[in-house]
Parts: C-alpha cells; sequence; structure tokens
C-alpha cells in the first residue's frame, strides 16, 4: 500500500455506488484516504446520475476516480484487474414487495456471479451484500451457518434471490483469495431519502411525525406478538460501513458472515425513541400490514454474531437509541444532510 500526498494509491471498486449503503461506504473509506475509488451503478439512467436532482445528493462531498456504468464494468474489470485492490459488492435489486423471481436473477445471481468469476480469476478480494431475508420466518435460527444455507425457506423473491447466490458461491472450487458474504439485517441511517417505500421505518416515523405529530405501525397479524412488538435487529449504517472496513483489512477467513448488532428490539422501542430524539411525546397509531406483504413478513430476526467477532472484529455496535438520536439530529433534522 503506497500513501500519496496523504492519501492511500489503493483503488477499490464499490457497486450500487447510488444508493444508500455503498455512498455510505465511499464516505467511510474517504475519511481514511482512500479516494481511488471506482463508482459502479446504471449510471445510463438518469435517477442514478450524480447529476440527478434527488438521488444525486448521495455523491455530494465524495471524492472518487470513475463512474462505470454497470454493463460496462465486467468488462472494465477484466481489462484493469490487476490496478483494482478490492470489490464491495453492494449494488442489488433490493425490492422485497416484487415477486417476479426473474426480475432479481439478472442483477443478484447472474450479474453478481460475473463479479465472483473476474474476482476468482484475477486474485481480487471480495466481499459482496447478502441479506437477513435469506432467513425467512428464522425456523432454523439466524446463525451464519454454511450448512444451513441449503435448508433455509426465504419469504420473497428477493430473499431467494441472495440466498441462491449464497449457496453459488459456497459450491464454488474457483474463488477470490479473500471473500466474505455479509448478511445485512435491518439497516438504517443516512443517504436512504431516495428508497421510498423501501425506506427503513425510522426514516418514514420521522417524516409522519414531522408532518402530522404521530406515526404509524402495522398491526400484529399473530396472537404471540403484540401489536408494535414484531422484532427486528437494527444495525445503523456506519456500524455495517466499520465491518467492511475491517473485512477489507482482515483478508482472510473467507466465507457468509452476519451484520447485525446481535439483540432484537421490538418496533415500539424504535418509535419511542424517533419521538423522543424528535422531542415529541409519543402517539402511535397501529395499521393493518398491507395484504400483498402480510404472509411475508418476519416478525422476528436477530443475528448471531458470534463468527464475526470470533475472527476478530470487537468494536461494539450503536444502540438502538444512540443510532437513532444521531440519524434523527444530525442528517434528517438538517435538511435530510448526507453522510
Amino acid at each position: 500500500m503506497v500513501l500519496i500526498c496523504g492519501q492511500f494509491k489503493v483503488m477499490i471498486v464499490v457497486t450500487g455506488a447510488s444508493g444508500f449503503i455503498a455512498s455510505c461506504l465511499v464516505t467511510r473509506l474517504n475519511a481514511d484516504r482512500f479516494v481511488d475509488l471506482i463508482l459502479v451503478d446504471d449510471f445510463k439512467s438518469l435517477s442514478k446520475h450524480p447529476n440527478h436532482e434527488r438521488t444525486g445528493k448521495n455523491f455530494q462531498g465524495k471524492q472518487y476516480k470513475q463512474l462505470i456504468d454497470r454493463t460496462e464494468f465486467p468488462e472494465w474489470l477484466r481489462e484493469n484487474e490487476n490496478q483494482v485492490d478490492f470489490v464491495f459488492h453492494i449494488g442489488a435489486r433490493t425490492d422485497t414487495t416484487e415477486f417476479d423471481y426473474e426480475i432479481f436473477r439478472e442483477l443478484n445471481l447472474d450479474y453478481s456471479k460475473q463479479i465472483w468469476n473476474i474476482c476468482a480469476e484475477y486474485a481480487i478480494p471480495l466481499v459482496y451484500a447478502s441479506s437477513a431475508a435469506t432467513y425467512g420466518n428464522g425456523e432454523f435460527g439466524y446463525r451464519d451457518d454454511h450448512d444451513l444455507c441449503s435448508q433455509l425457506k426465504p419469504l420473497n423473491p428477493y430473499g431467494e434471490s441472495k440466498n441462491d447466490f449464497d449457496i453459488w458461491a459456497l459450491q464454488q472450487k474457483e474463488a477470490p483469495f479473500f471473500w466474505a458474504g455479509l448478511k445485512f439485517f435491518n439497516v438504517y441511517g443516512p443517504n436512504e431519502y431516495h428508497k421510498e417505500r423501501m425506506a427503513s421505518v425510522i426514516f418514514h416515523a420521522y417524516r409522519q411525525i414531522s408532518q402530522n405529530g404521530k406515526m404509524k405501525l402495522f398491526r400484529s397479524h399473530r396472537a404471540d406478538y403484540t401489536d408494535g412488538g414484531q422484532m427486528r435487529d437494527f444495525i445503523y449504517v456506519k456500524d455495517l460501513t466499520e465491518v467492511c472496513i475491517f473485512l477489507m483489512h482482515h483478508r482472510k477467513n473467507s466465507g457468509i458472515y452476519n451484520l447485525g448488532t446481535g439483540k432484537a428490539r421490538p418496533f415500539i422501542d424504535l418509535a419511542h425513541s424517533t419521538f423522543r430524539s424528535m422531542g415529541r411525546d409519543p402517539h402511535v397509531e397501529f395499521i393493518d400490514t398491507p395484504a400483498d406483504i402480510r404472509d411475508k413478513y418476519q416478525y422476528f430476526t436477530e443475528a448471531d454474531m458470534t463468527k464475526l467477532i470470533s475472527i476478530g472484529y470487537d468494536k461494539p455496535f450503536t444502540s438502538l437509541e444512540d443510532g437513532i438520536d444521531d440519524y434523527v439530529k444530525n442528517y434528517l433534522s438538517e435538511g435530510m444532510k448526507i453522510y
């Protein structure tokens, strides 16, 4: 690794660069003076371009070397493999309300296979985004055990596509010399303003409270959960990027890893924390879970973080209260400030 003029001369690729998680990762890389970044996304689409009035905000203040359209990236990677030090493949189709598997096959499966194969051929280390959606209802628990992947039963095509790639990756004889698939749990934080329906509950809560002084949560449709008692493992995006940085330097112990906090929290806690960070009295209303996702809805997720901790990751994860406080006060309340 060469340090030039206070900056690291290391070429790192980040796919899905205009999106929520990837754009936060770019900021975190810049903070460590990594600026020789290749950003990949669907830049032929105006909505993904840095000049777009909405999603373009995620490029504000970021340092990078080049933008590459995702359709051109595999060829570019082959032609420039000797310059690339690391690939973060974060880009994906993430709509959990879309039920046509073929829509996910192109990006989440076939495209990811292309990137994997090139990284394997040229010994380029790779971290890719998997998802906690692979766990479905959690019948087999939430352990990132490789032997469990083939048994998991995701509840929607998005989760199926992510699990299908995990299974495929584990079957490959040819692999990058280091690789990690990260099962992201419920990620929240700055730069998600453009995700609309798929943005975090915290983002929607902030907007509802700002407009109406109250917020809505899904009513429970199961007798074993109270309204608002549905539980998820919520992870602040800044913690997620810290794990990515750790793995970029670690480069051993390849495999699939959970990425949550290891502690599930009920949605009602999330709601009350958002009201508190906004200086408002809590006023929560419950509405029916939409019929199109009701039977695909996860009532509980909690990452078993034993494996990541066992390879040396020792930074504490931000509590839900502290994460919401930072997100609300330093980003949402500041005019949807970008991280």
